[in-house]
């Protein structure tokens, strides 16, 4: 079978691999690496990817679409919280243990819980960034919190962070887990041992959070 990826050339010394979310493999590679060796590399790695690509939890766990109506459930920071509809004029979510939103809002009420997730998103995700940076002791330059598609968090060769907002509805370890996977790649760019040393020095239960993504990362596709 035929292995179709795309390379990205940047700054970077090594050769990485990763398949993302919708399949696609991604190939980053230093700017003067040869195509040729990097196909071999590519071949090396066969049956990596193909398991990572029929990997049905990564790529099929995604809930039925909710309906806006009292008595549903939305999920927060790993766990789920009624939903209760207000009479008000004016448009508004609350969090109080439940979530109250105004019955004027319900025609619209995705894009403000999403308005609302995104804002908990920079508030929550920012300053723990900031936190472990300095527990690890790497500087980043800018910090975005956006919608990025088949992935929660990525780096870039100018130190800059993007994180997924869907981030939000995942437990706090997991969103630890996150970041501080971020930032130990501005030490060492592969999963090497090393790395993962980094990492569990920092979030002991980073094994824990990799498997809550792999069996519930679905449940943060949808938009609430």
């Amino acid at each position: 079978m035929q292995i179709n990826y795309k390379i990205k050339y940047s700054d970077r010394k090594t050769v990485t691999i990763t398949v993302e979310r919708d399949r696609s493999i991604i190939v980053k590679a230093p700017k003067d690496a040869d195509p040729a060796k990097i196909d071999q590399i590519v071949e090396t790695k066969k049956l990596w990817i193909y398991k990572k690509l029929n990997d049905t939890h990564k790529y099929n766990l995604v809930e039925p679409t909710k309906e806006f109506v009292a008595g549903e459930t939305v999920l927060y920071l790993g766990k789920k919280y009624r939903l209760e509809i207000e009479t008000s004029e004016n448009e508004h979510i609350k969090f109080a243990g439940k979530f109250i939103i105004a019955a004027v809002s319900a025609e619209r009420a995705s894009s403000v819980f999403i308005q609302w997730y995104k804002k908990q998103a920079v508030e929550k995700i920012l300053p723990r960034v900031k936190k472990h940076a300095l527990n690890i002791g790497v500087q980043y330059n800018k910090v975005f919190i956006s919608d990025i598609k088949y992935r929660w968090g990525s780096c870039t060769p100018k130190d800059n962070l993007n994180f997924n907002w869907k981030l939000i509805k995942a437990p706090m370890f997991v969103i630890d887990y996150v970041i501080v996977h971020e930032l130990a790649h501005f030490l060492e760019s592969n999963h090497t041992p090393k790395f993962w040393n980094i990492v569990e020095v920092q979030v002991p239960k980073y094994l824990k959070a990799k498997e809550w993504l792999k069996e519930h990362g679905g449940l943060l596709e949808t938009d609430f």
